[in-house]
């Protein structure tokens, strides 16, 4: 049964690891936390002198260096001073220098939230007319390509070890004490010590040039790690690393004192410590039973506060420091951190424990239904703690279905089911096993007896017969012989060929010893695996650990996605950032229409976007982007648009807009001479001879 058990596994492992790579990969680098919810000028906008100063507003609060917003003008030069400085809140301004000439502006910046997410992007203004512009900014952010997966792969590797090194711990210390002297218990606990150690330090490494420049040759650049360590984010990696080494003196402790006080049993007592024999009842004073108690009490009190503290390390660099309640949320995202270590990492210590521990100390029921009660109040804690956290992180309703973070919430909601629903299975089968095991000790009571009585009674038998065969004093004589025999061979020096038979012999029996013991542990194996109340429950918990190791994908995803409250705050402060109407052409009832289009050639699918505003009779602005299928600006040779008012048989007016920048026309004092539902064509070509129109209707004046 073994032998088919290990292509399942396999086959398990790969599947979970494709889908958790998949769900790392779909970690797009749209992920940033602060979002532009206006500026000044705003994007698109035509002004007629030139500005002292540009002003950029977020929707939390951000990290600026000295070169975080560039101004450039139509010829790619800078026409900034540096150094933005912070107005109010979460607004920042950059000055610009005196007597710019009209023409087309870009403005770029490069910023961290505050939850130590970086944030890019770029947008265009006029002054006097909009112009021809040489600048191409490109909408790659330094957290895309090699150096941004590396990132979002070392916080995964972060967060599985943190939860296989605590709740390893905690499985070994409340629900298993003989763990400690597992050796597959042991290399699970240090490897996620070992794991989330490099991880910290690969973050450390890669922090500078994922916030900046997105190079792997900046990775090793001492300047960038100075300035990474003077950030929140840098200090709270330096501080995991402090308390790694508090949590590799607490391992040593573990898998050393505390392991040779550990019971070799199957279940051994909760604390971990031996029932004392009678004679050693007295010297619980000297090493006894208490100073047993008292090294699990340290172990256990000193473990919760390096594990608290490693979870605070994400608590105060992340969503929890910002938005609402931070002093509450922070330590509900220690407390949540916790939980799910002592749920998925003891899980994970029970499935090596089921595969790999040792015949001599098999994992019993007693451990299975301590770890039982401690996932069941993890998860009770996990409900309450991710309720508020849902709660601060989306706002409303419509955010699990409007938001990408609401719906990797429900994905994650949806696992956790999964894997309560699992971990009910292996409480069955825990149940059985224990059920089958009393079983069995009440049917070998009676035949134990019976067996020593047999053997007693042959043991007489067989002296009794030897005794008869023999005459009376023989053997007595024959021993006596053979002991002077001996002695006399020792004192007079027995020949080299002697020892040397002898002393092989003795390597014999010892060799022949080891293969009996190596036979019969293997034998007990097969017998052990081939409960099928066992084997049910080794196939449960596997089961539960494939979900937990998806579950940690999402989770991983889910830290660095835009929360969907933050996210719907931005599209509403950007849909009301323009002055309301305030009479005929004056105000903003700006129109927005998107239309996706395929000419049927070579990279002929994309998206056009048309902004008209104020969208009111008389002069109107009107600007026009083309984005290819992934979301990102590209140039197409021609784009031509046309108005037509069917009702009034107004039209088609020709609209011929300006190249801006990479996917960006403009066109000015575009005159709509009448009120009404208007046709809006537009007409993209992407070769010499693919071109296609697409319209939308859009309600003017």
């Amino acid at each position: 049964m073994t032998q088919t058990i290990a292509p399942r596994v396999r086959t398990l492992v790969l599947l979970i690891l494709a889908v958790a790579g998949a769900l790392l990969a779909g970690a797009a680098p749209a992920s940033a936390h602060a979002a532009l919810t206006g500026s000044d000028p705003a994007q698109g906008a035509v002004v007629d002198t030139a500005p002292a100063q540009i002003s950029l507003t977020f929707s939390e609060p951000i990290a600026v260096g000295d070169d975080s917003v560039r101004v450039l003008d139509p010829k790619g030069e800078r026409v900034d001073k540096g150094d933005p400085a912070n107005l109010s809140g979460t607004t920042y301004s950059v000055r610009l220098l005196s007597g710019l000439p009209d023409g087309t502006y870009t403005v770029a910046y490069q910023v961290v939230s505050a939850d130590s997410h970086p944030v890019a992007g770029a947008y265009t203004f006029s002054i006097g007319a909009p112009s021809e512009t040489t600048v191409s900014v490109s909408a790659q952010g330094s957290d895309d390509g090699l150096v941004g997966w590396l990132y979002g792969f070392g916080r995964y590797v972060s967060y599985a070890g943190f939860v296989v090194l605590a709740g390893g711990a905690a499985f070994v210390l409340a629900c298993w004490a003989p763990g400690a002297r597992v050796r597959a218990v042991q290399r699970l606990v240090v490897s996620g010590w070992l794991a989330l150690t490099a991880a910290t330090l690969g973050l450390l490494l890669l922090r500078g040039s994922y916030t900046t420049t997105g190079k792997v040759g900046d990775i090793f650049d001492p300047e960038l790690l100075g300035d990474v360590l003077q950030t929140k984010t840098g200090a709270a990696l330096v501080s995991r690393l402090l308390l790694l080494a508090a949590a590799a003196l607490f391992i040593a402790v573990l898998f050393g004192a505390y392991a040779r006080t550990a019971p070799a049993g199957a279940d051994g007592d909760a604390n971990g410590a031996k029932k004392p024999a009678e004679g050693e009842r007295e010297a619980e004073g000297d090493g006894g039973e208490p100073d047993k108690r008292d090294l699990t009490f340290g172990l256990a009190l000193g473990g919760t506060v390096v594990a608290a503290g490693l979870a605070a390390s994400w608590a105060m660099s992340e969503h929890a420091s910002q938005g609402l309640q931070p002093g509450v949320a922070m330590p509900v995202d220690v407390v949540h951190l916790l939980a799910v270590a002592a749920w998925l990492g003891g899980l994970t210590a029970l499935l090596v424990a089921l595969y790999r521990g040792p015949v001599e100390t098999p994992v019993g029921r007693d451990a299975v239904r301590r770890f039982s009660r401690l996932a069941f109040g993890s998860v009770v804690t996990l409900a309450v703690t991710g309720v508020y956290q849902s709660w601060r992180q989306l706002g409303s309703w419509s955010a699990f279905t409007d938001t990408r973070y609401g719906q990797l919430l429900l994905v994650k909601i949806a696992l956790v089911a999964v894997m309560v629903a699992v971990a009910y299975l292996s409480r069955r089968w825990t149940q059985r096993l224990a059920e089958a095991r009393i079983s069995a000790a009440e049917e070998e009571k009676q035949p134990a007896v019976s067996a020593q009585a047999e053997e007693a009674e042959a043991t007489e038998a067989a002296k009794a017969s030897e005794e008869e065969k023999q005459p009376a004093g023989s053997a007595p004589a024959e021993a006596s012989d053979a002991s002077e025999a001996s002695g006399a061979a020792e004192a007079s020096g027995a020949p080299e060929g002697t020892k040397a038979g002898a002393g092989h012999d003795a390597v014999r029996a010892a060799q022949l010893a080891r293969q009996r013991a190596a036979t019969e542990a293997a034998r007990q194996k097969r017998l052990r695996d081939a409960d099928p109340n066992r084997f049910g429950l080794r196939r449960s918990v596997l089961a539960e650990a494939g979900v937990a190791v998806v579950l940690l994908a999402v989770t991983t995803v889910l830290t660095q996605t835009e929360p969907g409250r933050t996210e719907q705050d931005a599209k509403a402060a950007a849909a009301t950032s323009s002055p309301a109407a305030e009479g005929t052409g004056q105000g903003s009832g700006a129109v927005s229409l998107t239309m996706p289009f395929d000419t049927g050639g070579r990279n002929g699918k994309g998206v056009v976007s048309i902004d008209l505003d104020p969208a009111r009779v008389g002069d109107n602005s009107l600007h026009v982007y083309v984005e290819g299928p992934d979301g990102t600006p590209v140039d197409v040779p021609e784009v031509k648009l046309a108005l037509t008012l069917t009702a009034q048989d107004i039209g088609p007016l020709p609209v011929a807009p300006d190249h801006v920048t990479t996917g960006h026309w403009s066109a000015s004092a575009v005159q709509i001479p009448m009120a009404g539902d208007w046709k809006v064509e537009v007409t993209v070509r992407t070769s010499d001879i693919d071109q296609v129109t697409v319209s939308k209707n859009a309600q003017i004046g």
